[in-house]
């Protein structure tokens, strides 16, 4: 297939007000900077049906883009996703959360569930990695519940969008909209297995219904006996895009990582050399720490302009609670994917 024509991409004054590159990496049918003209005009149309619905957030072009490519440029069925995610964010009154967000517990739940974003890959795009041998749901429901796991899940995912993306866009000089993940599956055996996918298909619905388009490489590594042949299945039920951004390793991973990670980002324990001061896990190093390319978060501008107070302890909890069953209702695929990606 031919690559794309190069096209600037049509951005909306009223909406559009990026400080980091807008074309994508690389040339693909759909991606920023290679659109068609249909697919310009679906970017307004979408934008003009939501506008008509009384939306006003949200509405800049490259959000607008992730929704329609995830929806095949269906506009009728982009809308429902977009409007479904406003939902989502209204019950749990996300954008609230976000800049008020603490979540003190992180090194305890990490000591059995790791999750965490680490520097780039050699394209510059986040590193983001689980580890889920260590989860033990009984020992993590009495340090943390539920509600705030999934609640930390999304707001993360909004530091991703802002202000991890922007920095490594800024950094790469040209727009990075996904990750690398590693998923480390070392330590899950079938004893364990349950929990751990009744809890990563919880997580996996938050990822798929309202930040979709975030996957670039996933990386299962330390795949245990006989995932091979279930993947074989699974794959068949994906998009083929997908599936080429998924690889399945065994325990002789290290250098297939290394083609794609750099030594000095990756952590010695994954077969890298990086060993930041307290750890890789806990350290949140990346170009998003880097003075040259990191700039102030939606959410940051947000704390500067209001008052720091945060929302009443009832509302929290009923926000956490709301992000909980919402995961839980949409928990509709059987196949597990990352829990951030």
């Amino acid at each position: 297939m031919a690559q794309p024509a190069p096209a600037p991409l049509e951005l909306e004054p009223k909406y559009d007000n990026y400080d980091y590159p807008t074309t994508a990496a690389v040339a693909q049918n759909g991606h920023p900077g290679y659109l068609t003209p249909a697919q310009q005009a679906q970017v307004h149309q979408l934008r003009m049906l939501l506008e008509a619905e009384g939306y006003t957030k949200r509405l800049d072009t490259l959000t607008l883009l992730r929704f329609l490519r995830a929806r095949k440029f269906d506009v009728e069925a982009s809308k429902k996703m977009f409007i479904d995610c406003e939902k989502w964010r209204e019950e749990t009154k996300l954008d609230e959360t976000v800049p008020n967000w603490e979540y003190p517990e992180k090194e305890e739940i990490f000591k059995y569930y790791p999750q965490y974003y680490h520097k780039t890959d050699k394209d510059g795009r986040p590193v983001y990695i689980e580890q889920l041998g260590g989860i033990d749901l009984n020992a993590m429901y009495n340090i943390t519940t539920a509600e705030r796991m999934l609640t930390n899940l999304a707001v993360e995912y909004e530091r991703l969008a802002d202000p991890r993306l922007p920095a490594c866009s800024r950094k790469a000089g040209t727009l990075l909209e996904t990750c690398c993940t590693i998923m480390d599956m070392k330590g899950v055996g079938i004893t364990k297995a349950p929990s751990v996918y009744g809890y990563v298909k919880q997580a996996s619905a938050l990822s798929q219904n309202y930040y979709p388009e975030r996957l670039g490489k996933l990386y299962i590594i330390n795949a245990p006996w006989g995932f091979s042949t279930v993947w074989s299945v699974i794959k068949g039920w994906l998009d083929p895009i997908t599936v080429q951004k998924i690889h399945v390793l065994g325990s002789n991973y290290k250098q297939e990582l290394l083609n794609q990670i750099p030594a000095e980002n990756l952590p010695k324990e994954f077969g890298g050399t990086c060993e930041c001061p307290g750890g890789c896990a806990l350290s949140d190093m990346g170009p998003w720490r880097e003075a040259e390319w990191a700039r102030p978060a939606w959410w940051e501008k947000q704390q500067g302009s209001e008052s720091k107070a945060s929302l009443p302890a009832d509302e929290v909890k009923a926000a956490e609670a709301d992000l909980n069953a919402g995961a839980a209702a949409d928990a509709k695929a059987d196949a597990p994917a990352p829990a951030a990606a």
